[in-house]
C-alpha cells in the first residue's frame, strides 16, 4: 500500500509565534555551552520574581478541600465577584457577563471565535501581542493591522485606525499597557478609539493583562470605563500582576449595552460549556489577588522602573539604538538601524548568547527595524547585556551594514 503524507490544515500555515520561537535556536546555542542572557520571555518567575505566599496557599487549600472537580463552566462563584469587584474599581459599571478561562488567551481566543466568521477581520495592533494574530489565522480571517505611533510614545495611530476599518471590520484589539512597547495610553487617544467603535458598531477587545505593572505615576485607564454604551470585553488574568503564569488564569468582563450583546454572551457561553472549565482549585486564588495584599505590586514596579532605567540609560549609550521610554508592563521595543531586525537577533544570540526577540515578530511598520527585551531580569544582567549588544552592533554594522 503506498501511503500519502498527511497534510496539515491551511490555516496552520499562518501561524507563528516569534516569542517561542527563537527559543528553538537559543536552545541549539546553549546546547555548545555558551552562557546565555535570556531578554526574551515574560515570565516574571523564571527570573527573581516569585508568586505571593498567599496566592499559593489558596490553591493549596483548596486541594487538600477536595476542589479538584469540575467547576462551573464560567468560573466559581468567589472568584466571578472578585473579579466583578476588581472591574468596578476600574470604573467599569455595565457589566454582563464574566468568565474564568485557562489563561487570558483562551479569553481572548473564545471571544474572538465567538464573534468573527471567515473573511471578516478584526482590527490588531502593530507592533502588538502575536497571539491575535495566531488565532486571526486560525479562524481563517483577513489580516487588517493598525499601526501605534512611535513618535507619538507608541500611542494607537487614530488616523491609521479610521483608514483600516471596512464592512467586514466587527472589532479592534487594544493591548494597555501595551506589550511589546510598554506604552500607556492616553485618555485622548482611547476617548477617540471609543467613539469609532461606537460609531462603526465595533466590539473592542481591551486586554489589560499588565493593567497594575505602572511606572512614572502613570494612571491606566481601562477603556468599558470610559462609556457605559461600548461593547467591550476586558481580558486580564493572574499571570502577570500577581506573578503566576503557570497557574494559566484568566478571565473576561463583558460590558456594554445588554440588547446589543445579549446573542454575542450566549455564543461565548457555548464555548466554554463545550471546553468544560478552567482548572477548579486554581480559581481560589482569585479573590486572593485581587482582594487581598497588593504590596508585591508596588515592590515589583519599583524594581521594575529601576530597571526600566538602566536599559534606558544602556541604549543612550549605544548610536544607532534608540528607545521610547516604557511606562509600563515589563517590555522595551528599541529602535534600531538595521536592515532586518531577525538577522540580526540571530547573529546576535550566536555571537554572545543574548536572547531578544526580532520586531517583525511582532509587527511593525516598513522599513523600520526594532527587538523587544523584558526588563525583568537582575540589573547585573541586563548591565551585561547591553553591554554585549553595544559591541555586538558596531561590529554588525561594519560587516552586514
Amino acid at each position: 500500500m503506498r501511503w500519502s503524507k498527511i497534510e496539515p490544515a491551511q490555516r496552520t500555515y499562518g501561524i507563528t509565534y516569534a516569542i517561542r520561537d527563537i527559543v528553538v535556536l537559543a536552545e541549539q546555542i546553549a546546547k555548545t555551552g555558551r552562557k546565555m542572557l535570556y531578554l526574551n520571555i515574560g515570565d516574571p518567575n523564571a527570573y527573581d520574581h516569585r508568586t505571593p505566599r498567599q496566592i499559593i496557599e489558596a490553591v493549596y487549600k483548596a486541594m487538600l478541600e477536595n476542589k479538584n472537580g469540575y467547576s462551573p463552566s464560567s468560573g466559581i462563584k468567589i472568584a466571578l465577584e472578585a473579579i466583578e469587584e476588581d472591574a468596578r474599581r476600574k470604573g467599569i459599571k455595565n457589566i454582563q457577563d464574566i468568565f474564568v478561562t485557562t489563561g487570558a488567551s483562551e479569553a481572548i481566543e473564545i471571544c474572538l471565535t465567538a464573534l468573527l466568521n471567515p473573511g471578516e477581520n478584526v482590527l490588531i495592533p502593530e507592533p502588538g501581542y502575536p497571539l491575535y494574530s495566531a488565532i486571526q489565522s486560525k479562524l481563517e480571517l483577513v489580516a487588517n493591522p493598525y499601526y501605534l505611533d512611535e513618535s507619538n510614545g507608541w500611542q494607537p495611530d487614530i488616523d491609521d485606525i479610521k483608514k483600516k476599518i471596512n464592512k467586514k471590520t466587527r472589532a479592534i484589539v487594544l493591548i494597555n499597557p501595551n506589550n511589546p512597547t510598554g506604552a500607556v495610553f492616553s485618555k485622548e487617544n482611547l476617548e477617540e478609539i471609543s467613539k469609532l467603535a461606537l460609531e462603526h458598531n465595533l466590539v473592542v477587545f481591551a486586554d489589560e493583562i499588565y493593567d497594575k505593572l505602572l511606572f512614572d505615576n502613570a494612571k491606566h485607564i481601562s477603556i468599558a470605563a470610559l462609556t457605559d454604551e461600548l461593547p467591550c470585553i476586558t481580558f486580564s488574568g493572574l499571570s502577570k500582576n500577581y506573578i503566576a503564569p503557570g497557574f494559566r488564569i484568566g478571565w473576561g468582563v463583558v460590558s456594554g449595552p445588554r440588547n446589543l450583546l445579549e446573542g454575542y454572551i450566549d455564543a461565548i457561553n457555548k464555548i466554554l460549556r463545550a471546553r468544560l472549565c478552567a482548572n477548579h482549585p486554581i480559581q481560589y486564588a482569585i479573590p486572593v489577588a485581587l482582594l487581598g495584599d497588593q504590596s508585591h505590586i508596588v515592590e515589583m514596579n519599583s524594581i521594575l522602573e529601576r530597571r526600566r532605567n538602566i536599559v534606558l540609560d544602556k541604549i543612550s549609550r549605544i548610536p544607532g539604538i534608540s528607545l521610547v521610554e516604557p511606562h509600563g508592563a515589563f517590555y522595551a521595543f528599541p529602535s534600531i538601524e538595521v536592515k532586518d531586525d531577525n538577522h540580526f537577533a540571530i547573529e546576535l544570540m550566536k555571537e554572545t548568547g543574548v536572547v531578544v526577540v526580532p520586531g517583525q515578530g511582532f509587527g511593525q511598520k516598513p522599513g523600520t527595524s526594532h527587538f523587544r527585551i523584558v526588563i525583568l531580569p537582575p540589573e547585573e544582567i541586563l548591565s551585561e547585556a547591553f553591554e554585549l549588544i553595544g559591541n555586538f552592533y558596531r561590529m554588525y554594522k561594519e560587516k552586514y551594514e
